[in-house]
């Protein structure tokens, strides 16, 4: 199978994840058009909107109700500090508010920025479906201590370059303490190297990247679809006027 996608951002520059990831343009997204107060909707007894995870035809994993009628979409890198801030800033109140209302569902993509992205993803969907949400923001938490790794040995970064290209995810994870902060929370160590390793896998992320971009026009991260309208912000502070003007109140 032929690796080309994949091995293309295995190539990309390291300091690329340091830099900014938000660079969409600074048009005003969709306007949310105001709809009525939606009433809460009960999750099936002994279960909880926020401990119901699925993954979607388009390759995303939701969290909450699969039928709510406020569907939240977020395009994030784990490279990207302004995803790290929504996580942050943003994820508690939307978990605990707003899906688990059942008026909201999140589902997150997780989009390919740079060479620190392809590893990431790798491992942060090697294990169940129902774990990668759950991966992905105590991910961005430690995102900080994943830039500082990288950037304390210059000579590792070289030799990594040189590796041979289906070797490269594998030493950027080990340079940047990913395969370390992943086996801390379950995925061991030889199975992270076995998802590390999946060429196949690899490959059909970066064809689904490829698609989103087209399709979605994703020019930076996070970026927010609201109902398959893009918003066009990137902040909590901007998005939840838009889930309330949604219904979601």
């Amino acid at each position: 199978m032929k690796l080309a996608r994949a091995l293309l951002l295995a190539t990309l520059p390291l300091t690329l994840g340091l830099a900014a990831c938000d660079k969409k343009d600074a048009a005003a997204g969709g306007d949310v058009a105001s709809a009525e107060p939606i009433a809460k909707v009960p999750a099936p007894a002994g279960k909880s909107w926020t401990e119901t995870f699925s993954v979607t035809p388009e390759g995303g994993y939701l969290m909450g109700n699969p039928n709510a009628p406020i569907k939240l979409v977020e395009f994030g890198a784990l490279s990207c500090s302004h995803c790290a801030q929504f996580s942050k800033e943003g994820f508690p109140k939307l978990r605990d508010d707003y899906v688990a209302s059942g008026r909201v569902s999140y589902e997150l993509r997780l989009f390919l920025l740079n060479a620190l992205d392809m590893p990431a993803v790798l491992l942060a969907t090697c294990g169940s479906p129902e774990a990668v949400i759950p991966l992905s923001e105590q991910f961005w938490e430690w995102q900080p201590n994943m830039f500082t790794n990288l950037q304390k040995d210059d000579a590792a970064f070289q030799q990594i370059q040189n590796l041979p290209a289906d070797k490269r995810f594998a030493g950027i994870a080990q340079l940047g303490g990913m395969s370390e902060f992943f086996a801390s929370r379950g995925i061991a160590a030889a199975q992270g190297s076995s998802c590390l390793a999946d060429s196949a896998k690899a490959t059909k992320l970066a064809t689904v990247n490829e698609q989103w971009s087209k399709e979605f026009d994703i020019t930076g991260t996070p970026t927010f679809f609201l109902n398959g309208s893009k918003t066009g912000v990137a902040s909590w502070q901007e998005l939840e006027p838009m889930l309330q003007k949604a219904g979601a109140r």
